[in-house]
């Protein structure tokens, strides 16, 4: 079954994007994604509601 969760900007710590993963993988999940806030390309990272 697949989970939804946010990702946060490791830089300003908001969050604007809503992503699902799969519940048999542990591991977080991190992307590096465009920040708004910051105008940058910045990593994001697994965050639950």
């Amino acid at each position: 079954m697949r989970e939804w969760l946010f990702l946060e900007c490791t830089k300003c710590k908001n969050r604007y994007y809503r992503t699902s993963k799969n519940n048999k993988k542990p591991e977080k999940l991190e992307l590096k994604k465009f920040c708004p806030v910051c105008r940058e390309h910045t990593p994001h990272k697994e965050k639950k509601k």
